[in-house]
């Protein structure tokens, strides 16, 4: 740990894993959330600063601390679960985080899946504040391909445009790999995640002028401009159609939210976004039967053909900063680490 001038506060904190979750429970606990929001929010929290997603790390509690205090979550929501058609299931969140929607709808929409070769599950009036690969790669390990889509707040601007009208949208992908951890990738259609600005303002520094807009929509280095403003679409009109499909699906299609009506039900709070998200799981058994590991092997050799031009797979950098994490801890800035510890201070 290595401390600053004045030595009042360190420049970095070094934790271990379960460090990490023992600090969630306790800042989500002394929140007020129930023993099972508890339990499967951290768990989101853990993987995020274990495979080095900092902007989805710990980070996050202040995040979801402010969602309780501002009223915009319930902290002890029931999700129930309905069936709406063979291939189909649904889990009404009642206003909880999104984590524990997923977990209780994960083991229907795997069974469907297996059963029908191809399923859905919507979650319906969630709050989401987290990253969506840790969801396709739990699909992905149980031998499924999986997608993922949330909208959010009305954050981005559409490309042409410098008003928002989309949220940050993320689209996120599972692979089963066999006897290998999974390929999945999860990405913002957005420039770049909002946590990553929110980043970049804690920190004071400048983000680059193509992430987005102040207020009067001039481009802008400034972060705290652009979390004013409006964000950039990723690939212009390619991100931004991306955005658009991702409202559509996880919004009317499921009977739920877009970002623009999110952000209006927030009224103001600064909370997570609310509404809801679609997860759509495949079989590759079920289409393949005993051809299966054949064409899994077809798979590979695609993979090993990125691989051995020195390209690297998307989920390549997250599985080496979790096996990192997992011998040696993760670093958190200190001022962070003094922050979160303040939400404890002041439930105290």
């Amino acid at each position: 740990m290595s401390r600053q001038a004045g030595g009042e506060v360190p420049d970095t904190v070094r934790l271990s894993l379960d460090d990490v979750r023992a600090l969630a429970h306790q800042v989500l606990g002394a929140a007020g959330l129930s023993p099972a929001h508890v339990d499967a929010v951290a768990e989101t929290m853990v993987a995020g600063e274990r495979d080095g997603c900092a902007s989805h790390g710990v980070y996050r509690l202040l995040v979801a601390a402010n969602s309780v205090a501002k009223g915009v979550v319930s902290v002890d929501a029931e999700p129930v679960l309905d069936e709406p058609a063979p291939a189909l299931a649904r889990v009404d969140g009642g206003g909880g985080f999104a984590q524990l929607a997923f977990e209780r709808g994960r083991p229907v929409l795997i069974d469907k899946a297996r059963r029908f070769g191809i399923a859905a599950l919507a979650l319906n009036n969630i709050v989401h504040f987290a990253a969506l690969w840790p969801e396709v790669e739990a699909l992905a390990r149980e031998g499924l391909a999986a997608l993922a889509f949330t909208p959010s707040h009305a954050w981005v601007a559409p490309e042409g445009g410098t008003r928002p009208v989309f949220g940050t949208n993320p689209i996120a992908f599972g692979w089963p790999r066999p006897g290998r951890d999974p390929f999945v990738f999860d990405f913002a259609t957005s420039a770049v995640a909002r946590g990553e600005i929110e980043l970049h303002r804690r920190a004071g520094r400048p983000v680059p002028n193509h992430w987005g807009y102040d207020a009067d929509g001039a481009a802008t280095t400034v972060a705290e401009a652009v979390l004013g403003g409006a964000m950039r679409t990723f690939g212009g009109h390619k991100g931004s159609a991306l955005a658009a499909m991702v409202e559509l699906l996880a919004g009317p299609l499921i009977g739920d939210m877009t970002s623009q009506e999110s952000l209006a039900a927030d009224a103001g709070r600064g909370g997570s976004p609310i509404g809801g998200e679609l997860i759509i799981a495949l079989d590759p058994a079920g289409f393949l039967g005993g051809a299966l590991a054949d064409h899994l092997t077809r798979a590979e050799a695609m993979f090993e053909a990125i691989e051995a031009q020195g390209a690297r797979l998307p989920s390549q950098r997250r599985y080496a900063a979790r096996a990192r994490s997992l011998r040696e801890g993760v670093v958190i800035p200190g001022a962070l680490h003094r922050d979160i510890m303040m939400l404890l201070e002041q439930k105290g």
